[in-house]
């Protein structure tokens, strides 16, 4: 696996490198250190993954990610930030990034670039737990276009606000292998993987 790192602080990249490359299967192939570098060296390495921080003098990550995202929208994208802004996890989200992780948990980059490369969304623990409430900022959106019915809607708005089946169940006066049944079939139907995708597809596309 090849990956692009980009951070504007040169210890960070170096550090990246170290822990990164200490799995034999996977390398480094370029470093920069702003927004318009990731682009410039994106397209010239052609990276399984880009990890790259937000904050960033010239232009950040974010700009950057879009200016990507828009020319390629296959671009496996991961940032890695010591922010846990709402606005950038937001735009993060709706750009459609692979993933955000915070800078402290240095863990789990590795498993994290893993996921993203093969196609999978990696949001860290910190993350997660504020999307319900990112989501519900605002109110949803019911015209969504997607052949969704107003009780999938309404399945996909409780798993959203991070319910479990069974406070489902109670809520919309269902069992729990009705809301089990009916869950998979919307993620068929979506074609996501698991809950926690269902929850960042309905602020995208429905909140």
């Amino acid at each position: 696996m090849k990956i692009l790192v980009v951070d504007d602080d040169r210890l960070v990249c170096a550090s990246l490198k170290t822990i990164i490359e200490a799995h034999g299967d996977i390398e480094v192939i370029g470093i920069g250190h702003n927004g318009q570098e990731a682009i410039a060296l994106y397209q010239k390495l052609k990276p399984d993954v880009l990890l790259i921080d937000i904050r960033m003098a010239v232009m950040t990550g974010l700009e950057a990610a879009a200016i990507i995202l828009a020319a390629d929208e296959a671009a496996r994208i991961l940032f890695l930030t010591t922010f846990l802004d709402d606005e950038y996890i937001i735009k993060a989200l709706k750009l459609g990034a692979k993933g955000y992780l915070i800078k402290q948990n240095f863990e789990s980059i590795v498993p994290a670039l893993r996921a993203v490369q093969t196609g999978q969304s990696v949001f860290g623990a910190d993350i997660v737990t504020k999307i319900p409430a990112l989501i519900h900022s605002g109110e949803p959106k019911r015209e969504n276009g997607l052949s969704l019915s107003d009780k999938e809607m309404e399945l996909i708005d409780r798993v959203a606000q991070g319910l479990s089946n069974r406070e489902i169940a109670e809520s919309l006066y269902l069992s729990e292998g009705t809301v089990r049944n009916r869950i998979s079939v919307i993620l068929e139907k979506l074609n996501l993987r698991d809950r926690t995708q269902l929850a960042i597809f309905f602020y995208k596309n429905l909140a």
